[in-house]
C-alpha cells in the first residue's frame, strides 16, 4: 500500500488517522515508528489543524492513577502509574503531548508523554515553583500565572511552558498576586480570573495577557456573579469556541457563560451534578466542541463513582448526557484534557 501511494501521501493521510491508531502504525517499520515516536506526526497535525481532544482523569489515590477518554471510539486507555509521590493536593495541564502533574505545594513536578507512554521526573520545572496557579494551554505552549510558592508567598509572577523545547520563560507579572485562581485561554489571550490576596480578600477581577504587546490589562468585576464562597475552590473555567464558559457550583447550582461585550455572566441552565465540597471535588472541562462536568452522583453520598456529563454548546439550554462512570477513591478529581 505505501510502495503504491508513496511515503509523502501515506503521511499526509496517516495524519488525519486517530491517534487511537498510532500505536499499531509505529510497528510498521522503523521509518514509521520514528515518524510517531519523534512528534513528527503531531507536529503535521498542529500545522494543519488536525486535533483530538482525549480527556485524562484522576479520581483519588495517592500518586494519582490516570486513564484517557478517547471521546472518538468512548474507549477508556490505562495511562502507566506514576512514580511514587505524595500530595494533599494535585494541579495538572496538559500541553503538546504532554501532561504536566503538580504536587507538594510546587516541589513535585512530573511529566507524562504520548511518544513514549512514560513519565519522567520534570527537572526543568518552573522558574518559580508553585501550587494553586491558574493555566491554560494553546498548542505546544502552556501558561501559568499566579499562586503560592513554597513558603506560601502570593504570587503575581507568571511564566510560559514550551513543550518542543521544555523550557520555562518568564513573563511579565500580573497587576495583583493571586492565589486560587483560575486561567483559560480565549480570542488568543490568555486570562486569570478570580481568585484571593494574601489576607484572604476574595478577588473579582480578571487579568487578561496579550501575547503580542506582552502586558497585562486589568478587567475589574470579571468573576462578578459567580461563586465567591469562603474556602470554595478555584472558579471552574472553560472555553468552547471562543467562548468561556463557569460551572457556578454555589447553591444555585448554574452554568453560565461570559458576556464579553458587557462583562456579566448569563445563566443558560442547570449543572447536571452538585458539588459536595465548595467545588474541590467537582471536575469542569472542554473537551473538543462539547462541555464536560465531572462529579459524584446527586443521589448517593456514600456511591464510591463519578459520572461525567456532557454538553454541546447550541445556543438552547444544556441537555446533559451521562456517557461514563468510573470508580472514585478520593478525594481529588483532576482532568486535563490533551488536544493534539
Amino acid at each position: 500500500m505505501i510502495g503504491v501511494i508513496g511515503r509523502d501521501l501515506f503521511i499526509y493521510c496517516l495524519h488525519r488517522l486517530s491517534r487511537w491508531e498510532y500505536g499499531a502504525i509505529a510497528s510498521l517499520n522503523r521509518d514509521f515508528n520514528s515518524l510517531v515516536r519523534d512528534g513528527d506526526i503531531y507536529r503535521l497535525r498542529r500545522k494543519n489543524g488536525v486535533a483530538e481532544h482525549w480527556l485524562y482523569l484522576s479520581c483519588g489515590n495517592n500518586p494519582p492513577e490516570w486513564e484517557a477518554y478517547d471521546p472518538s471510539t468512548g474507549r477508556w486507555i490505562h495511562v502507566p502509574n506514576m512514580p511514587p509521590a505524595q500530595s494533599y493536593v494535585w494541579e495538572s495541564l496538559a500541553v503538546g503531548t504532554e501532561l504536566l502533574v503538580f504536587g507538594g505545594y510546587g516541589s513535585v513536578a512530573l511529566r507524562y508523554s504520548i511518544l513514549t507512554n512514560s513519565w519522567t521526573w520534570l527537572a526543568d520545572g518552573m522558574n518559580t515553583p508553585r501550587y494553586l496557579f491558574g493555566s491554560a494551554s494553546v498548542g505546544e505552549k502552556a501558561y501559568v500565572a499566579g499562586g503560592a510558592d513554597s513558603s506560601h508567598n502570593i504570587l503575581s509572577s507568571a511564566e510560559m511552558y514550551d513543550s518542543e523545547t521544555h523550557t520555562w520563560t518568564p513573563l511579565p507579572s500580573m497587576n495583583r498576586a493571586r492565589y486560587i485562581c483560575s486561567g483559560a485561554f480565549m480570542d488568543g489571550r490568555f486570562y486569570v480570573i478570580g481568585g484571593r490576596t494574601s489576607s484572604d480578600e476574595v478577588l473579582t477581577c480578571g487579568e487578561e495577557y496579550d501575547l503580542n504587546r506582552r502586558s497585562w490589562r486589568l478587567i475589574d468585576n470579571m468573576s462578578l456573579g459567580l461563586n465567591n464562597i469562603a474556602g470554595g475552590a478555584p472558579l471552574l473555567l472553560a472555553v468552547v469556541n471562543n467562548e468561556l464558559y463557569a460551572a457556578d457550583y454555589s447553591e444555585k447550582n448554574d452554568l453560565k457563560q461570559y458576556d464579553k461585550v458587557d462583562n456579566k455572566w448569563i445563566t443558560l441552565g442547570k449543572l447536571p451534578l452538585r458539588s459536595k465540597d465548595n467545588g474541590w471535588h467537582m471536575g469542569f472541562r472542554a473537551c473538543g466542541d462539547r462541555l464536560i462536568v465531572i462529579g459524584r452522583p446527586n443521589n448517593s453520598d456514600g456511591e464510591e463513582v463519578v459520572e461525567l456529563h456532557s454538553w454541546t454548546p447550541d445556543g438552547q439550554p444544556p441537555v446533559w448526557n451521562l456517557f461514563a462512570t468510573r470508580p472514585y477513591r478520593g478525594p481529588q478529581i483532576v482532568c486535563p484534557v490533551m488536544g493534539c
